[in-house]
């Protein structure tokens, strides 16, 4: 089992429960790790035999472009979609984080990890 890693995507959304988070928006960083068997693609070298970190950045991004009042909604609809069009991945952790979020007090970020396997 190999290893892709997807480190601090960047992105602005509007999540989150209060209105003015739809309103306003915040930034987010994601971290996605996926695990699949990449022995195949080391020998042919070829794309098609990969799991390619473009696509899992495109879904990334069309996931967060989608609005959620939880953080861990979101990260459900990445994995959920990693499986969809990614047969080859068997494994899925994904951290979503709000950067400064609305809340009292000096934080720099929120996060919440999601890890699943395929069934």
């Amino acid at each position: 089992m190999s290893t892709i890693r997807l480190k601090d995507i960047r992105l602005f959304a509007n999540h989150g429960c209060l209105s003015e988070e739809e309103k306003i928006g915040s930034d987010y960083l994601v971290n996605l790790v996926v695990k699949a068997d990449l022995e195949t693609a080391a020998s042919t070298d070829h794309l098609k035999d990969t799991v390619d970190y473009v696509h899992l950045n495109k879904i990334v991004k069309q996931q967060m472009a989608i609005r959620s009042k939880l953080l861990e909604h979101v990260g459900k609809r990445i994995i959920d979609t990693i499986f969809d069009e990614l047969p080859r991945v068997k494994k899925v952790k994904v951290t979503v984080s709000k950067i400064n979020p609305p809340i009292v007090g000096d934080v720099a970020e929120v996060s919440v990890t999601m890890k699943l396997k395929r069934s």
